[in-house]
């Protein structure tokens, strides 16, 4: 039979099913085989918010989405090309999202009785013979049954066999999209090599699924993407919370601090824990604590022994973890909180990702309690911005909190290695004798940034006090004197308002530099925000973008970028927070656009909004 190859610029694909039927896994395979090739590549996981969804349930879907291309993509897409759809729910879930005429692939036993009852159709209705899926085209394949024969020959349980079936979808859309399947055949070594039985029941039945899609005639056209055009170096696949816990790697190597981290599990944060717990090799300490307060308080105690003290959590983390923050801004001690947001409040939806923190992490303290905030854009910006928020805690001596969100924490893109002396160096000056005149250490003692000394526990003469209470100014002995507490108060904001002396200006990230829309945007909202000016560009409209990653302080330049332009659109996954602190600082009458779903904002929803504005404009 005769194929023929199609070649595509662009596909988004989704992969959804039952929590158990290993999409994710499937996903992220299908994933880093296309980074092996080159292709650029962006991602969303989406995962089910009940831990243990009943199966085949609309609350039990979990998806995958890969929007891959021979051009660079800064988002997963806002609709799909193929819906891989394990069962009768996750169609019904996902079908709003797929492109009038694209692909389903479906799973024909996920599309019984039962399920289709799980998933709220109507007795009798199964979308996949009554007609309504007509604007589609829909390939049906009994994956359970198939995976079952090609495993008939092996003594295992239905159970433990069935659990292969994403192999076989896995395999037939390599088929599909002209694909080898070495590295994932290398991977299934790799994590089922000492389970025999199971390693070769996942590859015999990938195998079936590409030898499905070879020897059956339905199927004439194959499909080629290219690789994409991409700056020259050595690259990878990487998640947010991966690039998390390397940058701060890096940061540990590059200060010669040893990297402790203190933390509590919570969703979306966890997985920079069981990261860092891998590289012991780089001298790391990772302390699982009893609860959020215990993790931040080994993480300070770490700090002030002379390490470099990190503790990673999500916002209702952050609310717990609030009183010892405030410590560590009384005692000036570098310490980085990594924050990944997530829907809120209370428990909120903890898989689902929002910017939700941002007021929390300016004003969620009590008293006067100013810290520094350093912003992620994107799965690989993790990397630089927690390296970042390192240097600005170590070398202004000041906890610093990391921003990121569940999108982009795991989420995922190529991130091409950089060399360690690409990166900014993070100098380190421990206190091991008196100065200044000193005849008595005096630890509140500053510079000309308002830093003061970072003395270590044990070396002689330098013995201090520490604790919660208001310090006296330079002494640091414990003052209820009112004027001492204006004063300490006006130079911990001094303090952290002079970092913007140290940071770069904001710059444009495309557009004229004065017009019509400024869009500024913060965090997650990269991608859409970039891919939606680009369009508008394109159609000759003066439209800019800035984005920021320094949240607090904000370079110095910003007001004056923001009096540039006409108007000024602040697109946040929340309800409005960084437009607050923008009307405040720059009294600029900036509209905002505000998504609260659990998903993030896409670029046709601010492609829209924005040609709203531009009418009204012209």
């Amino acid at each position: 039979m005769i194929r023929k190859e199609q070649v595509l610029q662009d596909v988004v694909i989704k992969f959804a099913g039952d929590s158990g039927d290993g999409m994710q896994l499937t996903g992220t395979q299908f994933t880093n085989n296309t980074a092996l090739l080159g292709i650029d590549l962006a991602t969303f996981p989406d995962f089910p918010a009940e831990i243990r969804a009943p199966q085949g349930t609309l609350p039990g879907v979990s998806g995958y989405q890969l929007r891959f291309s021979s051009d660079r993509v800064f988002t997963p897409g806002d609709e799909c090309d193929v819906l891989v759809a394990m069962n009768a729910a996750a169609l019904k879930s996902n079908l709003k999202a797929l492109k009038k005429g694209g692909k389903i692939i479906a799973n024909t036993d996920g599309f019984d009785i039962k399920n289709l009852r799980l998933a709220n159709y109507p007795d009798g209705i199964n979308p996949l013979e009554d007609g309504s899926l007509g604007n589609y085209e829909v390939i049906k394949m009994d994956v359970t049954k198939m995976t079952r024969e090609a495993l008939k020959e092996i003594t295992m349980g239905t159970k433990e066999k069935d659990r292969a079936k994403n192999m076989f979808v896995l395999g037939f859309l390599y088929w599909m999209y002209n694909r080898d399947m070495d590295n994932t055949i290398q991977f299934l070594k790799d994590k089922f090599g000492k389970k025999p039985e199971i390693l070769e029941s996942n590859i015999k039945v990938l195998q079936a699924g590409y030898n499905f899609g070879d020897t059956t005639e339905t199927f004439t056209t194959r499909y080629k993407v290219e690789k994409a055009r991409m700056d020259t170096g050595e690259y990878r696949s990487i998640m947010g919370n991966q690039a998390v816990a390397y940058g701060l790697i890096a940061a540990s190597q590059k200060s010669g601090l040893p990297l402790f981290l203190g933390t509590y599990p919570i969703t979306p944060a966890s997985d920079i824990l069981h990261e860092l717990s891998r590289h012991k090799g780089f001298g790391i300490k990772t302390f699982q604590a009893e609860d959020e307060i215990a993790g931040i308080s080994a993480a300070i105690g770490a700090a002030y022994g002379g390490n470099l003290g990190v503790t990673t959590t999500s916002g209702p983390g952050m609310a717990l973890k609030g009183e010892a923050m405030g410590l560590a801004v009384m005692l000036e001690i570098p310490l980085v909180i990594c924050d990944i947001q997530r829907g809120g409040p209370s428990t909120g939806l903890p898989t689902k990702t929002e910017q939700s923190d941002l007021l929390q992490a300016y004003y969620g303290r009590n008293g006067e309690c100013p810290m520094p905030i350093v912003s992620a854009s994107t799965p690989s910006d993790c990397f630089d911005a927690v390296y970042e928020a390192v240097r600005i805690a170590v070398q202004h001596m000041t906890p610093v909190i990391f921003l990121s969100d569940g999108y982009i924490a795991n989420g995922a893109e190529p991130w091409r290695f950089p060399k360690s002396a690409e990166l900014a160096p993070i100098t380190v000056k421990f206190k091991t004798e008196l100065g200044h005149g000193e005849e008595k250490f005096q630890p509140y003692l500053r510079d000309e940034k308002l830093v003061r000394p970072w003395a270590i526990p044990g070396v002689p003469g330098l013995e201090h006090r520490i604790g919660g209470l208001e310090k006296q100014n330079n002494t640091g002995n414990v003052s209820y004197d009112p004027e001492n507490h204006q004063l300490m108060v006006k130079i911990r904001q001094e303090k952290v308002d002079k970092i913007a002396d140290y940071i770069p200006e904001q710059t444009l990230d495309s557009g004229p530099e004065s017009g019509k829309i400024l869009v500024l945007g913060w965090g997650s909202t990269y991608g859409a925000i970039k891919s939606a000016v680009a369009e508008l560009q394109q159609q000759g409209y003066a439209v800019s973008h800035a984005h920021l990653r320094y949240v607090r302080p904000f370079p110095k330049n910003l007001g004056a970028i923001l009096k540039n332009f006409e108007q000024v659109l602040i697109p946040e996954i929340n309800n409005g927070q960084l437009i607050k602190i923008i009307r405040d600082q720059y009294f600029v009458d900036a509209k905002g656009y505000n998504k609260i779903m659990g998903v993030p904002i896409t670029k046709t929803e601010l492609v829209m909004k924005l040609q709203e504005m531009l009418g009204r404009v012209n």
